[in-house]
């Protein structure tokens, strides 16, 4: 008897997009160095690269 998995890649696809957005709160947060924007830019990178780990741990078989 076989039986038949799907797999998707949702996995991979969440966390290269969650990638994609820490990146830029990483760029961000070099462009406004002294000010308080990049204090944003590294919360954007923190929150959105630990979301990417958190996604790829939910979605990978």
């Amino acid at each position: 008897m076989a039986t038949e998995s799907a797999s998707t890649d949702k996995g991979v696809g969440l966390a290269l997009v969650l990638s994609a957005l820490a990146v830029v709160g990483a760029l961000l947060m070099l462009i406004g160095a002294p000010d308080v924007t990049a204090a944003w830019g590294f919360a954007a990178a923190v929150l959105f690269s630990s979301l990417a780990v958190v996604g790829i741990h939910l979605y990978w078989y």
